[in-house]
């Protein structure tokens, strides 16, 4: 303890510094975009909004005992949270929502950005600390750099990557610990937090630091040879200790997962042979979507002294080789793309590409840190040289790289990041010479290197607003009070299993920010087999399912999968709905024929090819048979900066004026007694992605995807025949769409409510509860129970207490068939692999303290050198 106390009272300057200034440079580079506390645009990016929020959120809820952290029933009508979590949530600072309110996410993601920034510069600080031999303010400016990297900032967006930064350097510590003094416990520790909080980039720093150990081990094999070994007991124990939320994260990405990315080409495309030079300049943003360079830049001073190391004659060639050989395979994994593949996981990246390009940043950053310890006065030239060569590749990429993929490099970075070099180095020959100005020279660099990082994270900050954009905080703020109001208000109504759906949102993970039970959902982890079945039944899930979308789908689809409340702005305009109450803009209107969570059927239903679409399971579920759609004309009246060109079987729209929406309206003449639809179907998926549609039906609007929302729009119900106008707003992706003829769909509500309630009477209520759904039933024939609870390995279902034998429908629900006779029937999550996962954790935490006892008992453990030697040796330097 009293070294500790020692320690701090030393160098708590050093570490106050290493945290707060990046997280000042971050505030300041926010500002200056107008993000700060409550300011109207939100720090919230593209997943940052649309994902991160609301699961954090929904992890709030589960820190309030509103939700179990093993299952949640929020999107996609239910889903395994534990494996969700292990994505997007399982960081130590995501405790932290528990001190907000959700309806100050945007806030609160700003707060837990900051604090992994200035967490990043802490933990380089105590890994620069104890590794070299440096001056106290160099440390500190190294952690800036570090912490700063464009990676991290550029990035930014993608909150739960930033965990990763803080664990690396503590890593590496670790691994210098445990093979220079066998102390195995800040790996263990620091290896378990990683894998624990994202296990894909966990893969990457992993695979990394496994090869940084093998290299150094080879580098010094008589001192290393034996300790290696203590390095895979130690890393294997904590990969096992992790299993408890990596295995079964694994176990739901084999059944729900997409397939590994094949590999088509030698070469990854579109990449250029000066990018490496072009993104270590400073303040080059290019784009984090396709065709980007790698994110590598991670201050001039770090790669100044990573060129000297290779450079410096005390180095020896065998290390150079080695750590050179590390950062020549991490170039090459940019260029080959089997490479590039394997550190992804063998899974091509959607966007946000060379997510490896971190570890070339943290590999120049260290080396560079060896190459400080070695310069000393005689090495000027060295360094001299080392500089004019950085700059000179500069200036020559100016020259000879193509004028259109680097017009990313603006006058105002060259100059800049040109001026630094110079600048810098001139403080470094002054610190070297006899001056009495040299002292002051380590302050000088701190400031400098902090007002480069300053001014890189402004160049990515604002890049990332002109790239993705930073939306407003009305998007998820304006609404929220009244949507929660009406949403807090079906919970106190109801004490049975219902869902509910917002027609009018700007996220499809809404539901998990309020605790509702949803259809709607985007998400990397996912049902695909639920999902899959779902879009047959007409809610939208393409492609390998990342989305699945609620809107513009019939009364069938919301009877069937129990959709009981819809909360929207304006007027509903669907058959059995009523307005039950309102908020602001905001109405809630309830459905009088959604069923509920199970009902009854027979073996019929698992027939290979039966009920295979919303019609025939409506149909076999009620008994009742013949059509229950018929077909109209949707006449064209009107366009509006749009050419329409109108085939046999086809329309295509182009715009007449760039950059402005094209509007199409049709009249649609609606029989009696009938819920009206607009089919609009593209003609060519991969053509239309990013085509959005504002139907305008009787003075309501609602937007929608045209590929990736359902293909019905609501036109209205009507009592009498009823001529509708529907306007489309089509805006974004090519400037000409092509569409199969639209026409207009009619469902017969008469027929439709008797099926309705035939199927209402053979419902089963269930009281969900977490990762429980219960029913009391009776019977007194044997049926089936089908239940719209997605299929997955985690559930069991026991009658009476017994275990009893799920039975999957379409691999896509649960179902279980039961004997006559009064049943309690009872639902019970546990995602697959967590019981072997938890007992690994205790099992592996138990070996790696036993090892440790071991380890001390043989005194393999070398012992601590003394602090007063420490703080004599840093007296030297400093």
């Amino acid at each position: 303890m009293k070294r500790l106390q020692r320690f701090v009272k030393e160098h708590y300057l050093a570490m106050i510094l290493s945290f707060s200034i990046p997280v000042l440079l971050m505030v300041v580079a926010y500002y200056s975009i107008e993000i700060y506390p409550g300011s109207e645009r939100s720090i919230l990016a593209t997943d940052s909004f649309a994902q991160y929020a609301n699961f954090h959120a929904s992890f709030n809820n589960v820190l309030h005992g509103k939700q179990s952290i093993f299952y949640t029933w929020s999107g996609s009508l239910g889903l395994n949270y534990w494996a969700l979590a292990a994505y997007y949530l399982n960081g130590i600072f995501t405790p932290l929502v528990g001190f907000f309110d959700n309806a100050n996410m945007p806030d609160t993601i700003y707060y837990l950005t900051l604090l992994k920034f200035g967490a990043s510069g802490l933990a380089f600080w105590f890994f620069a600390k104890h590794t070299f031999t440096l001056n106290r303010w160099l440390s500190v400016g190294l952690s800036i750099s570090y912490s700063l990297m464009s990676y991290a900032v550029g990035y930014s967006e993608v909150i739960m990557w930033l965990d990763t930064f803080v664990y690396l350097p503590l890593i590496i510590w670790g691994i210098h610990r445990l093979m220079d003094q066998r102390k195995p416990t800040l790996l263990f520790t620091s290896y378990l937090l990683l894998f624990l909080s994202n296990f894909y980039m966990a893969f990457m720093a992993g695979v990394f630091t496994f090869l940084y150990t093998v290299i150094r081990t080879l580098l010094n094999r008589k001192k290393y040879k034996g300790r290696f070994i203590s390095y895979l007991i130690t890393s294997l124990l904590a990969g096992g200790a992790s299993m408890v939320t990596i295995l079964p994260a694994i176990l739901d990405l084999r059944t729900n997962g997409e397939s590994l990315s094949e590999i088509t080409d030698f070469f990854t495309a579109d990449t250029g042979p000066w990018d490496f030079i072009a993104k270590s300049m400073a303040g080059v943003y290019d784009t984090s979507k396709y065709e980007s360079m790698p994110f590598i830049y991670i201050g001039l001073v770090p790669l100044i002294f990573c060129v000297y190391y290779f450079v410096c004659r005390k180095i020896s060639w065998k290390e150079k080789l080695g750590y050179g050989s590390l950062g020549l395979l991490l170039i090459a994994s940019v260029y080959i793309y089997p490479l590039n593949l394997f550190w992804h996981g063998l899974h091509a990246p959607n966007m946000f590409l060379f997510r490896f390009s971190f570890l070339f940043s943290f590999l120049v950053i260290l080396l560079a840190g060896y190459g400080m310890e070695q310069f000393e006065k005689a090495d000027s030239n060295r360094l001299i040289n080392s500089v004019l060569g950085i700059g000179g590749v500069f200036l020559l990429m100016l020259f000879l790289a193509n004028k259109k993929r680097y017009d990313v490099i603006t006058m105002e970075s060259l100059v800049i990041t040109i001026g630094l070099l110079i600048i810098y180095l001139m403080l470094w020959l002054l610190w070297v010479s006899p001056s009495k100005w040299s002292k002051w020279v380590p302050v000088l660099l701190v400031l400098l290197m902090g007002s480069e990082a300053l001014f890189n994270a402004k160049n990515m900050v604002t890049g990332i607003l002109y790239d993705w954009g930073y939306p407003s905080r009305v998007l998820y703020a304006d609404s929220y009070d009244n949507v929660k109001t009406l949403t807090d208000s079906t919970k106190q109504e109801e004490q049975n299993f219902f869902r509910l759906e917002n027609l009018d949102v700007e996220s499809l993970n809404t539901s998990f920010n309020f605790g509702s039970h949803g259809v709607s959902m985007f998400s990397s982890i996912r049902n695909r087999h639920s999902s899959q079945y779902l879009n047959a039944l007409g809610y939208r899930s393409l492609g390998t399912n990342l989305t699945i979308d609620y809107k513009n789908n019939t009364l069938l689809a919301d009877t069937l999968v129990g959709v009981k409340y819809n909360v929207a702005k304006g007027e509903l305009l669907k058959f059995g709905y009523t307005k039950i109450g309102k908020s602001g803009e905001y109405s809630l209107y309830e459905n009088e024929y959604a069923l509920p969570l199970g009902i009854w059927t027979d073996e019929e239903i698992y027939k290979s090819g039966a009920v295979a679409n919303q019609t025939e399971l409506f149909n076999h579920l009620s008994g009742i048979k013949g059509e229950l759609f018929s077909f109209g004309e949707a006449t064209l009246v009107n366009s509006m900066n749009a050419v329409v060109t109108e085939e046999e079987q086809t329309i295509s729209i182009a715009e007449t004026e760039p950059n402005l929406a094209k509007q199409v309206t049709w009249l649609v003449t609606v029989p009696a007694k009938q819920q009206a639809y607009l089919s609009l179907v593209v003609t060519n998926l991969a053509d239309s992605v990013g085509i959005d549609v504002k139907t305008t039906v009787g003075g309501v609007t609602r937007k929608s995807g045209l590929v990736n929302s359902g293909q019905y729009y609501n036109l209205g119900y009507f009592e009498e025949p009823t001529t509708v106008q529907v306007t489309a707003e089509i805006s974004g992706g090519q400037q000409k769409v092509e569409l199969y003829r639209p026409d207009a769909v009619f469902l017969d509500t008469e027929h439709f409510a008797e099926a309705a309630g035939r199927m209402q009477e053979k419902g089963v209520d269930f009281q969900v509860e977490g990762r429980r759904a219960r029913a009391e039933v009776s019977l007194e024939n044997e049926q089936v129970l089908l239940t719209t609870i997605p299929y997955d390995k985690g559930w069991e279902v026991y009658i009476d207490g017994e275990k009893a034998e799920v039975k999957t429908f379409k691999d896509a629900f649960l179902s279980v068939a039961v004997l006559p006779g009064e049943h309690t029937i009872e639902f019970v999550f546990l995602p697959s692999g967590f019981v072997m996962g938890a007992s690994l954790f205790v099992g592996c935490i138990l070996l790696f303290l036993f090892y440790l006892y071991w380890q001390k008992r043989n005194g393999w453990i070398v012992a601590a050198q003394p602090v007063e030697n420490q703080l004599a040796e840093e007296e030297e330097i400093q």
